[in-house]
């Protein structure tokens, strides 16, 4: 656990927990604290116990936002995507007046990110840092879904060139992990719209339109994985498309292949029936005669098939 007093952007580490729990004149107190911490927070900051217990779950916590006497509870999710998977990581967040608590079972990129933000920006109030942290992990979803979104351009040029049962198994799992991706993204931004929205007295109101545009962010967001999951539709109807093309193609090979060789199977069918008398067949080149004779037929063939483009 790090407790920091954060003063127009610049830090200042404090070492005992206690200062913290007495406003600051200037500036506010940043707790980043474990799971493990919570148990020191709880009866220092008055956090509610219900609040702590979803922060000691395991389960997976949907984004939310309780609001209490002292204090707010809010749960957003960080995003990472690796190219094979997506994992949700929850930020737990407990705002005061002059302090913000961060909870957080592991690393969250967005926090790390956020340090040069405060400063740059010499930011002096937790609801200022709240917007900043949010702000990030909104964009973060922005560039998690242009690599989503080239990814399944990839897959689909992929299939195209050249199906293999392996883009079937890539399909599915992409699309179920955007399906529970936009369930996760209905409920982060509700939250948003509360911050946006609703009257609370730990957020200041000019800092209200600024939340506003990150709630139109993340309703974009929700559009662009809306379209996503059409998309991995598609990819699928193309993979489909493509297998059933592939087997026509080799259908039509193999027909044509067939259809070449029947007059020499028909050639060969005569010279092998028990016939006294089958023209040049006492001939002392009737042999050779006879394959080039199916030679020339076969050639024929392809070249004609060739010609109306039946192969």
């Amino acid at each position: 656990m790090k407790t920091r007093l954060v003063q127009d952007g610049i830090f200042t580490l404090v070492e005992d927990i206690t200062t913290a729990m007495e406003a600051p004149e200037h500036g506010f107190y940043w707790i980043d604290a474990d799971v493990e911490d919570l148990e020191i927070l709880q009866p220092l900051y008055h956090l509610h116990e219900l609040a702590v217990e979803d922060c000691l779950t395991e389960e997976e916590q949907r984004p939310k936002i309780e609001l209490y006497d002292s204090n707010y509870f809010i749960v957003v999710n960080s995003i990472r995507f690796d190219d094979e998977e997506i994992f949700l990581r929850a930020l737990n967040i407990f705002l005061g007046k002059h302090y913000i608590i961060t909870v957080t079972r592991q690393k969250i990129n967005e926090l790390r990110a956020l340090k040069p933000v405060l400063w740059e920006e010499e930011v002096a109030s937790a609801d200022t840092f709240l917007y900043h942290l949010i702000d990030l992990v909104v964009d973060n979803y922005t560039s998690v879904g242009d690599r989503i979104e080239a990814k399944i351009e990839k897959l689909e040029e992929d299939i195209l060139m050249h199906t293999k049962k392996s883009h079937l198994n890539e399909i599915i799992g992409l699309r179920s992990e955007i399906l529970w991706l936009k369930k996760m993204l209905g409920p982060q931004r509700d939250v948003i719209s509360t911050l946006n929205k609703k009257e609370l007295k730990l957020i200041s109101d000019p800092l209200k339109k600024y939340f506003g545009d990150i709630y139109e962010n993340a309703v974009k967001i929700s559009e662009t994985f809306d379209t996503f999951r059409d998309l991995m539709g598609n990819l699928r109807e193309a993979y489909q498309s493509s297998l059933s093309n592939r087997a026509n193609e080799i259908m039509r090979i193999f027909t044509a292949l067939t259809t070449i060789f029947m007059p020499l199977t028909f050639i060969t069918g005569i010279y092998g029936m028990n016939f006294e008398y089958v023209p040049g067949l006492h001939w002392e080149y009737g042999g050779i005669a006879a394959v080039i004779f199916m030679f020339i037929i076969g050639m024929s063939m392809f070249i004609l098939f060739r010609k109306k483009e039946w192969l």
